[in-house]
């Protein structure tokens, strides 16, 4: 009989579990209120926020809150031109010693205005910790600086300001160096050889190079030593890339005799105007624009990427097989009938 009755629900019981389920349901029915009109607010948000987008109510800045920047755009967004020209940016300041995520934050402050750490981390999605070094590394670099007040927030140099002080710094490095070079050399005299056995024989070598400066500081090198020949073959492109890095201008003082074959059209034959002792003729429309090389005596440099690749992807090989330079010897003498001269 006890059993009986404790099992028994009183009606007021089963009022107040019909009063739980309302507001579980009630509140449930809520949530799902608020998670989507959440939702909306995030979808209707644009690339570049309106001055009262930054504004929320509540202490701490919610996920869905975080503003969208030029770096999120996708195929069919407006700013999607923008974010193409964000990439072209970040390869050119690499050129200037950034990595790919100081450009962008870089970039980031530079067009989006001061910022704290924690902002700059949720807008580019780039990890708490990697952001403050990342901010910490432009500081020194001296491009971006810091406020005294709490939370800190970084800005960045004018883009023409910032590229002269990575340029002067790169400049007073190369100067520093210069003067460690008598040292440098003072200690490797100073060491002895310890080479035995009989004279080591010839044997053909092969150098890669990558980076623009790696292959015009070789380039360099080859067409400032004495030499009785220099040949160069390469498109309108490969010469253009010459003309502005200043591969040309040591040509007029070398004693070497010296032929280029180019597909320079007449638009660029500026190029050549300061060429002194030179022969140059314009290549048949039938040679291809992907072969690129320079013969100096007994070595050669062939570029293994054409001009249309990014100058930090550039590639070449040197070498000084006598297989390989008497080749593209021969490929060059055969060309060379075949061409006009330039100024015909």
């Amino acid at each position: 009989m006890e059993n009986s009755k404790s099992n028994k629900i009183s009606s007021e019981e089963l009022n107040n579990l019909h009063n739980i389920d309302e507001y579980i349901e009630e509140n449930n029915d809520t949530r799902s209120l608020k998670r989507s009109e959440r939702s909306k607010i995030a979808n209707s948000r644009t690339i570049y926020p309106s001055n009262n987008s930054s504004k929320y109510t509540g202490k701490k800045m919610n996920h869905e809150q975080i503003e969208m920047t030029a770096f999120d755009s996708t195929p069919d967004s407006g700013m999607y031109d923008y974010k193409m020209s964000l990439e072209k940016l970040k390869d050119e300041l690499s050129k200037f010693g950034l990595t790919a995520n100081q450009s962008k934050v870089y970039i980031f402050l530079g067009k989006y205005g001061s910022k704290t750490a924690p902002e700059a981390c949720r807008a580019l999605k780039i990890p708490r910790t990697e952001t403050y070094h990342l901010l910490t590394t432009l500081q020194n670099k001296g491009i971006v600086s810091a406020t005294f007040e709490h939370p800190i927030r970084f800005s960045a140099l004018p883009l023409d300001r910032a590229v002269w002080v990575l340029v002067n710094a790169e400049k007073e490095r190369v100067k520093s160096l210069e003067k460690q070079e008598k040292n440098i050399v003072e200690l490797w005299n100073g060491i002895p050889d310890f080479k035995t056995g009989p004279a080591e024989e010839k044997e053909d070598k092969f150098q890669m190079l990558q980076g623009i400066n790696q292959i015009n500081s070789k380039i360099h090198e080859m067409i400032t030593k004495p030499s009785e020949e220099i040949l160069i073959l390469g498109s309108e492109k490969d010469f253009l890339r010459f003309y502005h890095s200043d591969f040309l201008a040591p040509l007029n003082d070398v004693e070497s005799e010296v032929k280029i074959l180019t597909s320079c059209s007449e638009k660029t034959l500026y190029i050549f105007d300061e060429a002194n002792r030179t022969d140059i003729k314009l290549m048949p429309s039938d040679i291809t624009d992907e072969i690129c090389f320079i013969i100096r005596d007994d070595e050669l440099i062939f570029f293994m990427k054409n001009a249309n690749q990014s100058t930090q992807n550039a590639m070449a090989m040197w070498t000084d097989s006598t297989a390989m330079v008497q080749s593209m010897r021969l490929l060059f003498n055969s060309i060379w009938p075949k061409s006009k001269g330039i100024y015909l």
